[in-house]
């Protein structure tokens, strides 16, 4: 059987242990210690003089608590990009609330800012309320149009929850995504930019915020010699363990993200002249992707017939992992009956989209074997 090519496998940089066993040395294995609050200081240096972060078990939690702090309750509603993972969707739930699901557009395939206005004016009129929070995503690390969503938040005056969980990296007019909404929430799976091997974090805009983050995420416990509490807590700290790790991988983030970069451009370059393959693209300057996971989608009406699917097949035959685009959650049974404004876009690219190999550990070599497939397949120069 041929070498596996994964999709996104992480990279260790060899310092993670060092954090590690200092933590094993010095008995600091539970959910606090130097290591959280070290890798914390790294996102926020990272991040910006502003960004207040709180280490969390994971990228749905940081979602929760995001949602939980925004006052979002049973019979709200909230407002979540369709194109995007199940994860962005189902802490609303969670809260009891209803997601209310919105078409991207073309250029970045995220949150579109006109059937956005147009969902919250429809949302006011027929329940008499508006939306307590957007979700938009950052999806595979293209930052959405930020400055037009902010603009529509604020003039209804709709918080907004980011969720930059794919998105660890990349910047919009300068300014890193997750540090653009009320609050954003950071994602460390074992995929991801960088990896806890598991753990997210929520991105606040002060030390009040984060330090209510870090107590609704330590069971809410009441300043008292005793244990007690006055409202619902959760289990949701990231172990001194995982943040080492983070803590390691915070030392070679720059590679990771020019690795994924380079990449991309590799892509680019073997693929440029074939019919009916697109990429997901910056659509100027003021975008900058960490490209997380290079994606394309294939037009069949330009590929001579040839789908998606077959070159998911061919990639699988070979032992090359490849995944189609999310599929969008107003299509997922469990939201079939959620509000929805639009969804031809996405619903396109989901047929048509596919995920390519990606990560740090896929070689230049890699590269071209992938390549030289996909082009035994497809029409080209």
């Amino acid at each position: 059987m041929n070498k596996p090519i994964y999709l996104s496998l992480a990279h260790m940089s060899g310092a993670e242990q060092t954090f590690i066993e200092e933590a094993f040395r010095t008995n600091w294995v539970a959910p606090l210690g130097p290591n959280v609050n070290g890798f914390e200081a790294d996102l926020e240096n990272y991040l910006s003089a502003e960004a207040r972060v709180c280490a969390l078990s994971a990228g749905t939690a940081a979602l929760h608590l995001g949602l939980i702090q925004l006052d979002v309750h049973p019979g709200d509603e909230v407002i979540c990009q369709s194109f995007t993972f199940s994860a962005s969707a189902n802490p609303i739930c969670y809260q009891g609330a209803t997601p209310v699901f919105v078409d991207s557009e073309t250029d970045t395939w995220n949150l579109d800012p006109v059937r956005l206005e147009e969902a919250i004016k429809d949302r006011i009129a027929q329940t008499g309320r508006k939306p307590k929070a957007i979700i938009p995503v950052h999806l595979y690390g293209m930052p959405a149009r930020m400055q037009e969503i902010c603009d529509i938040a604020n003039r209804y005056e709709i918080p907004i929850l980011e969720d930059a969980a794919e998105a660890l990296g990349s910047t919009y007019h300068g300014k890193p995504c997750g540090t653009f909404g009320h609050f954003g929430a950071l994602s460390f799976n074992g995929n991801k930019i960088i990896t806890t091997s598991g753990g997210g974090a929520l991105v606040c805009n002060n030390a009040e915020e984060k330090k209510h983050t870090l107590f609704l995420a330590t069971q809410a416990r009441d300043e008292a010699p005793h244990y007690q509490h006055s409202n619902v807590g959760y289990n949701y700290r990231m172990s001194n363990i995982c943040a080492g790790i983070g803590r390691g991988q915070m030392t070679v983030i720059d590679e990771h993200l020019a690795a994924r970069r380079r990449n991309n451009a590799l892509y680019r370059k073997a693929l440029a002249n074939v019919p009916g393959i697109s990429f997901q693209s910056e659509p100027d300057d003021s975008y900058r992707s960490n490209f997380w996971l290079t994606t394309i989608l294939v037009d069949p009406e330009k590929t001579g017939g040839v789908t998606r699917d077959v070159l998911r097949l061919a990639l699988e035959a070979e032992n090359i992992e490849s995944r189609p685009l999310w599929k969008p959650l107003h299509l997922q049974p469990i939201f079939a009956d959620a509000p929805r404004y639009g969804g031809e876009v996405c619903e396109k690219m989901f047929n048509q989209g596919l995920c390519l190999p990606s990560g740090p550990m896929v070689s230049e070599s890699d590269l071209h074997r992938i390549c030289e497939l996909l082009l035994s397949y497809l029409p080209h120069e």
